[in-house]
């Protein structure tokens, strides 16, 4: 057996997804139609094709101790110039995202590794175009929001073909709990009547 080369991510649902797709694929991003539309959680990382189903399990703790939770984006930042990007921003649910990817690359799984830069979560529409693409890409998507409550995230493997294909779905084990209306009214009664 050789070496694969996986990731690890939460897609960004339909229409959104596809819309983010078709935009950066007008931006004259090549790679566009082999990546889904996505927030990393572990970057590109090559293992051993027989450690698998070691990850798999390790994944399906991490979600498992994992609670879904509000994603939302809106508007556009870059990484220029220190790496040509320009990505729309996550502002809700970043901390939980950032949370998750520890655990995803925790020391004791088999996925443990070092990230190139201190790990901002991100859904890249430019990478590596003309700078003149990228300013297009910067404006067009300025305006650009979504919301959705994240349920878990997917293993996938990058083919030799360069295209990343979903392998599994990790679904999380929690559940949210609505705020109840007047719950804290009803403590706050019950409290006061001791």
């Amino acid at each position: 057996m050789g070496t694969v080369t996986i990731g690890v991510s939460i897609a960004v649902p339909e229409p959104h997804g596809s819309l983010l797709q078709e935009r950066r694929a007008g931006f004259g991003d090549a790679a566009a139609h082999g990546i889904p539309t996505h927030v990393t959680l572990l970057p590109p990382t090559e293992v051993d094709e027989a450690a698998l189903p070691a990850v798999e399990a390790h994944l399906a703790g991490v979600a498992a101790a994992g609670r879904p939770f509000p994603m939302r984006l809106s508007g556009t930042g870059t990484f220029r110039p220190l790496s040509p990007v320009v990505y729309v921003r996550v502002v809700r649910g970043a901390e939980a995202c950032a949370r998750l990817q520890l655990r995803v690359r925790d020391a004791s799984g088999p996925v443990q590794r070092e990230l190139q830069f201190p790990y901002h979560p991100h859904v890249t529409v430019a990478h590596g175009i003309d700078d003149a693409a990228m300013d297009r890409a910067f404006e067009a998507l300025a305006d650009f929001e979504a919301e959705w409550p994240c349920t878990g995230f997917a293993l996938y493997e990058q083919g030799a073909d360069g295209v990343w294909r979903k392998l599994r779905e990790f679904t999380f084990g929690g559940s949210l709990v609505p705020p109840q209306a007047g719950h804290a009214d009803v403590e706050r009664g019950t409290i006061a009547s001791r």
